[in-house]
């Protein structure tokens, strides 16, 4: 610390220290939290992470249904891996894929009853999970700042980042 009681500014390039406690303390707890929601929705449904947000992206799709680059964008992936991870769900029975009736050099993608089925019986657990491991460790006067700080950085990333904002 410096006479005048402040942080000295870091050199251009690099995050203040503020910044980087912040963003180690983002980056230990998301690498955490997708590896124990991985594990329990492979260890009590057979399915992974991946494929949990696949399947609730479609459930809560208007119609049932979204293009693959729709997809891609509502989960955050490039449309090579949701293509490739979509053809890999279809062939175990959770998908349907179908030239897009708007488009028919689209593909639409839709959940098939299995994979609606095995999303109802995945979720209860999921859902369990982080309020165990994400809430339960969040005092209620801090839920209302962390909801608002994760909106405006998610509008941030939206605003400049390279992949196209999500279907309305």
């Amino acid at each position: 610390m410096s006479r005048n009681g402040k942080e000295p500014s870091p050199p251009a390039g690099w995050l203040t220290p503020d910044q980087q406690r912040a963003w180690l303390a983002y980056i230990r707890v998301q690498l955490r939290l997708r590896y124990e929601m991985n594990r329990q929705l492979q260890s009590d449904s057979g399915i992974s992470l991946s494929d949990y947000d696949v399947l609730t992206a479609l459930s809560v799709a208007p119609e049932g249904h979204l293009q693959m680059t729709a997809l891609a964008n509502q989960i955050g992936w490039e449309r090579t891996r949701a293509s490739h991870h979509a053809r890999r769900m279809e062939a175990r029975g959770l998908l349907v894929l179908r030239p897009s009736k708007a488009d028919r050099r689209a593909t639409e993608v839709s959940l098939s009853d299995e994979g609606r089925d095995l999303l109802a019986q995945a979720a209860p657990g999921h859902v369990g999970l982080v309020q165990n491991l994400f809430f339960a460790g969040l005092p209620d006067e801090l839920l209302p700042a962390l909801t608002e700080a994760m909106e405006t950085i998610y509008e941030n990333i939206l605003a400049n980042g390279t992949l196209p904002p999500p279907p309305l």
